[in-house]
């Protein structure tokens, strides 16, 4: 079958088809032959809804722009044709990459939420709703590293919170079931949707994978448990986010705001340009604080780079640039590890701990990475009448002692369990001396939970450096 002819344009081969439309890859016949995807519409196809989604596709992608979303290059029409110019994306599309690997290890499943998650808060800044979020709809760049782009806007629809539809709008197996069920919705189905693409990217398959759209209806109005595939294993973080978007009363589904927050994403260290720069930033600061024998200081500094700078040098594809990242990311990990231990009182070697005396059932420490000694002996003695107070001091007292001889993951569980004790109890502490020591230790406690966060992540590298160059593209990118 020949192909179209497009004025100042050669279509190359066709890479996908709908119900009113025919996506071609081509080039463009200048100089520059720059390689795009022409989505060619047939009017006479096309019923009034369908013109005006085409109208409201190509009004929306004039004024979107952002990394993961498809651009819009151009378009323009004749007699029988509208013909809608995209950028090409050369990776092909999510649904292929799952069917290839059948299903995706978590962190890749991670990194493309963080890109999914990066578009729709651009989209809800714009006060835009997709309505069709699924696999086939979103594309793969490869160059110049693996990057998901929202695609295909045929259903998307301006919709505040505030506002509410009726129409059957998506494809049924991604469908929220206040849409599938003619519900009024708003804009919480696209979550619905990203919970079902989380679960196919996990587990291969959708939640509620039908033979027949009757059988998923039934599926969908008899609100079946959602149970994730036996034999499966998913963190704690994972699993929480993927409940919180599957839920069937919008009520009691996960927000934007708490989605675009939860933990399993880390959206605000995300690998973007903006973060690579708040990382040099930061590092700047950390050299010229170490320089002043600001040591506490810039060691917090150095580790708040290192959550920033890990994911970034994770996924860089370009190997020499990623090998050049890495050098100078090590030599920070040397430096805040140096820093550290000179904090605490430790040497070198990582198997020695902090030095302590024991006193009865408690640890009195001997040194601290932020606070005199006793500041700490005093709060110690002003809680005495507490026990909880007590407790969560002692318990904080042992994730220093983890962070100081390198036990990050123990460090940090220990840092949010004493924590989630002290932080209640600041709020129902009267005014006093007691309460403003506290309050200053939670402060201290919370600014070393971040800074072993970074340091936590340093273990991403060493798992890099295990992998082959020849699979970095699909594979290093989203580790």
């Amino acid at each position: 079958m020949s192909l179209p002819s497009v004025s100042d344009y050669s279509l190359l081969e066709k890479i996908g088809s709908g119900s009113y439309a025919t996506v071609y890859k081509a080039f463009k016949k200048d100089g520059c032959r720059e390689v795009v995807a022409i989505k060619c519409v047939d009017k006479s196809s096309l019923s009034k809804s369908a013109v005006d989604n085409i109208v409201t596709e190509i009004s929306l992608l004039k004024i979107l722009r952002h990394e993961n979303i498809v651009e819009m290059r151009d378009f323009f029409w004749n007699e029988g044709h509208i013909y809608i110019v995209m950028e090409y994306c050369d990776g092909g599309d999510l649904s292929s990459f799952i069917k290839r690997r059948h299903k995706l290890p978590e962190k890749v499943c991670r990194r493309f939420l963080q890109q999914l998650a990066l578009a729709l808060r651009y989209l809800r800044v714009n006060n835009v709703c997709h309505m069709d979020l699924k696999p086939q709809n979103l594309l793969l760049a490869r160059r110049p590293q693996l990057t998901l782009k929202v695609g295909d806007f045929g259903f998307a629809q301006y919709l505040s919170n505030s506002e509410q539809k009726f129409a059957i709008r998506g494809s049924p197996l991604y469908m929220a079931p206040e849409i599938l069920l003619k519900h009024k919705y708003d804009a919480l189905v696209d979550l619905w949707s990203v919970g079902v693409i989380m679960y196919e990217c996990l587990f291969g398959k959708a939640p509620y994978s039908s033979v027949s759209f009757q059988e998923l209806a039934e599926k969908i109005k008899d609100c079946r448990p959602i149970e994730l595939p036996k034999g499966s294993h998913v963190s704690p973080e994972c699993k929480d986010l993927l409940m919180s978007l599957l839920r069937h009363d919008p009520r009691q589904r996960i927000t934007f705001d708490e989605f675009f927050a939860h933990d399993f994403l880390d959206l605000a260290y995300a690998p973007t340009k903006e973060n690579y720069e708040k990382a040099v930033e930061l590092i700047q600061k950390a050299v010229k604080m170490d320089a002043e024998k600001n040591s506490k200081e810039a060691f917090h500094l150095y580790c708040e780079a290192l959550r920033y700078f890990i994911p970034i040098v994770t996924s860089e594809t370009d190997f020499k640039r990623k090998e050049n990242l890495r050098s100078r990311i090590n030599d920070y990990i040397k430096r805040a590890e140096t820093l550290k231990a000179s904090c605490t009182g430790t040497s070198d070697d990582k198997d020695k701990c902090v030095p302590v005396e024991h006193k009865g059932n408690s640890i009195q420490r001997t040194s601290s990475l932020n606070e005199p000694s006793f500041v700490h002996h005093e709060l110690r003695t002003l809680s005495k009448s507490t026990t909880s107070m007590a407790d969560g001091l002692e318990i904080g007292d042992v994730a220093e002692l983890y962070l100081a001889e390198g036990n990050y993951a123990l460090a940090l569980e220990k840092f949010h369990y004493c924590l989630g004790i002290l932080v209640p109890l600041l709020g129902k502490e009267p005014p006093g001396r007691r309460r403003d020591l506290l309050h200053k230790q939670i402060q201290i406690w919370m600014k070393e939970a971040e800074s072993t966060k970074g340091l936590l992540a340093t273990k991403d590298i060493e798992e890099s450096v295990q992998r082959t160059s020849d699979t970095s593209i699909e594979q290093c990118t989203m580790q």
